[in-house]
């Protein structure tokens, strides 16, 4: 049976920084990820990075943070996360991250909803491209070895102890076991539920909460309001600070999510900065792509969508998975980023937070879990042969069954969570029902079963709708 020291699970900000923390606290970590190397490249350019770099302390960044999150975020966590952040910053710069810079060589702050201060920096609208791109040199460079197309179908748990995975291969339709000491949980996130789940099927927070993890946060559903309406393309809320005008769609301007009218909102680009141009040459490319409009002439049509998530399993300050009001933690198990919930984000988002709090959980979390690694055994070996059979078992049915499509399952899906904040008695009954049944595959192949992966997907939804639910 193949074993690893730290088995990290996702390939986003906070599973390579999970993955380089392990590594430089003496372990050799493993990334397994469904997707392909780089694929997180590709994440929503929702904002820059939250840094106080420009004020005296982060005091007023935590003020603000607070403010917005109201009484159920954690004033204790969100003093930790926002006093990381020049540190944060500072090791970017170091390792080569190029920033958005200023006259006079200092970074760029973008102004954001909730901050009393500009303090959103990063590389325009390409922030979350360059900051994984930066990681993933730095994994390379470490010898981490990475592991791809590797779906995770559950975690072996042994009297609350992690003892390992289940993965299916997707290139070869292998279902295989890996055992390890310590498990971080760092995927993206489940804001697929509401769109397309390959958009973010939540595999992270799935698995937790199909081991009997509570999960927290789940209520705070944040929308995106600079989605392209009629498509899945995201803006960055940066674009505002550089010329960009919020507008409802007779010109009048407004802030972002002060919309009390029936009128639909825009984003007008016509007086960009030239110099903004540059840095958000992709988002102008990519409207372009999708919509046939030219931003720096024509207004681009907005949507409210739900773009990221932030509930997840909860943890500690060194990203340890907990239960009974974190005094206890499922030994061996971590999460860190969107897989997480730290209690960093109450009622309201700030944004810029989203990327500060992925890179500073998912260094805590790898950081911990390479030094407690050194200290234990592995153990298990019966349990995850048991959890072996259960899941190839389960893999088979699907190949057997004349159930419903995927198609169907999903259409479901979304509209149970386009409901999500009111799910009442009956809607839980619903939601055990289809996830009890058994989903039916068209494409009979092993190999590169797309629709398989997609069941697997439908399958992890199931548990986060239920979780939150409940929650």
């Amino acid at each position: 049976m193949e074993s690893w020291d730290v088995v990290i699970i996702g390939s986003g900000p906070a599973a390579l920084r999970a993955a380089i923390a392990s590594s430089d606290a003496g372990t050799k970590p493993i990334v397994i990820d469904s997707g392909s190397i780089g694929s997180a490249t590709g994440a929503a350019p929702v904002s820059g990075i939250a840094i106080s770099f420009d004020e005296v302390d982060s005091t007023t960044h935590r003020d603000d943070t607070i403010l917005l999150g109201g009484e159920s975020s954690d004033k204790s966590v969100i003093a930790r996360i926002c006093g990381k952040g020049i540190d944060v910053l500072a090791q970017l710069e170091n390792w080569g991250l190029v920033l958005q810079r200023r006259d006079g060589g200092l970074p760029f702050a973008s102004a954001g909803s909730g901050h009393t201060r500009p303090r959103l920096v990063g590389c325009g609208d390409s922030t979350s491209r360059e900051v994984t791109r930066i990681l993933e040199e730095q994994v390379m460079k470490r010898g981490i070895v990475r592991r791809t197309d590797l779906q995770t179908l559950s975690l072996v748990m042994d009297n609350k102890q992690v003892r390992g995975i289940t993965v299916l291969n997707s290139q070869s339709g292998e279902v295989f076991a890996i055992q390890a000491k310590a498990i971080i949980l760092a995927t993206e996130g489940y804001q697929g539920l509401w769109s397309d789940l390959s958009e973010g099927p939540g595999i992270g927070a799935a698995l937790a909460a199909s081991a009997g993890i509570k999960l927290q946060g789940m209520s705070n559903i944040p929308k995106h309001q600079l989605t392209v309406r009629g498509t899945n393309l995201h803006l960055p809320i940066d674009i505002l600070s550089v010329g960009g005008r919020y507008r409802t769609e007779s010109g009048q301007d407004i802030a972002l999510g002060e919309n009390t009218t029936d009128e639909g909102c825009v984003l007008d680009l016509r007086s960009l900065e030239s110099d903004a141009q540059i840095w958000y040459a992709q988002t102008i490319r990519r409207v372009e792509e999708r919509t046939g409009l030219d931003p720096l002439s024509d207004v681009i049509p907005l949507t409210e969508t739900v773009a990221f998530t932030l509930g997840g399993a909860p943890v500690d300050d060194r990203g340890r998975v907990t239960f009974k009001s974190e005094t206890m933690w499922f030994t061996g198990l971590y999460a860190a980023g969107r897989s997480a919930n730290t209690g960093m984000h109450g009622e309201g988002y700030l944004s810029g937070n989203l990327q500060l709090e992925d890179l500073v959980t998912g260094e805590a979390a790898g950081s911990d879990a390479g030094k407690w690694s050194q200290t234990v055994q592995f153990g298990g070996s019966e349990k995850i042969s048991k959890e072996l059979t259960r899941t190839s078992k389960k893999i088979d049915k699907y190949y057997s069954s004349n159930g419903p499509s995927v198609g169907e399952i999903s259409k479901k899906i979304s509209v149970i969570a386009k409901n999500m904040g009111s799910i009442n008695e009956s809607t839980l009954s619903v939601i055990k029902e289809l996830k009890n049944t058994q989903i039916g595959l068209t494409d009979e192949s092993k190999a590169m079963n797309t629709e398989l992966l997609r069941a697997i997907q439908i399958n992890a939804a199931f548990s986060i709708l239920e979780s939150a639910a409940t929650n």
